[in-house]
């Protein structure tokens, strides 16, 4: 389990890609690294993966083929940047709302309004999610759990702080750049159940 509260961002320092498969390195920071152990969970850009080896600063990870469709790893290079979140132990402070690390789809980022001290970023997800959207609710954009400002059928925008803008890669982000989207489960699972249930009750 994740709680949307990045830690700080990696560099990703190599690539290694194959067939539907690749191997990336990030460059991980001191504090990201304490107790980091040979199978532990670590969100990259909201996505949960698993350490695969460890030499100094620089830890491997491997992608699936799912996690290169569904997400934007697969489109970075060499010098990138990542949010990172390690998983979140019992007892420590849930700061933002509990995510898994599964990324559901990639939305587009449409428009960037500009204000003094903090930043409205627009974006559109695919069809299928407009659904699970709602007017102050939880959303993962890239690992960082956000509460959201106002919907536009697909399309919903995030209110974002200075604080947020420095800590995490969104303050680099421009039109045009997909991001890794997290639908809070509480929400998906509400909106599935009065789906299911409707779809009885017209049956019946």
């Amino acid at each position: 389990m994740f709680t949307g509260i990045v830690q700080g961002t990696a560099e990703l320092v190599a690539v290694e890609d194959k067939q539907d498969f690749r191997t990336h390195v990030l460059a991980l920071p001191a504090g990201c690294r304490e107790g980091l152990e040979l199978g532990a969970s670590v969100a990259h850009n909201g996505c949960c993966l698993t350490v695969t080896a460890i030499d100094g600063e620089r830890v491997s990870f491997d992608l699936m083929r799912e996690t290169l469709r569904l997400t934007n790893l697969g489109q970075l290079v060499i010098g990138d940047r990542v949010n990172i979140e390690r998983a979140a132990r019992f007892g420590d402070e849930i700061g933002g709302h509990a995510m898994s690390g599964h990324v559901i789809a990639m939305a587009e980022l449409c428009e960037i309004d500009e204000a003094p001290n903090n930043r409205r970023l627009w974006f559109e997800l695919p069809p299928p999610y407009g659904r699970f959207l709602f007017e102050k609710g939880y959303i993962g954009v890239d690992g960082i759990s956000l509460t959201i400002g106002e919907v536009r059928e697909r399309r919903f925008c995030v209110n974002l702080i200075p604080e947020t803008l420095a800590r995490t890669t969104l303050g680099d982000r421009a039109p045009g750049d997909r991001v890794n989207i997290e639908i809070d489960p509480q929400t998906q699972a509400i909106v599935e159940t009065v789906e299911r249930v409707l779809a009885a009750r017209q049956l019946g």
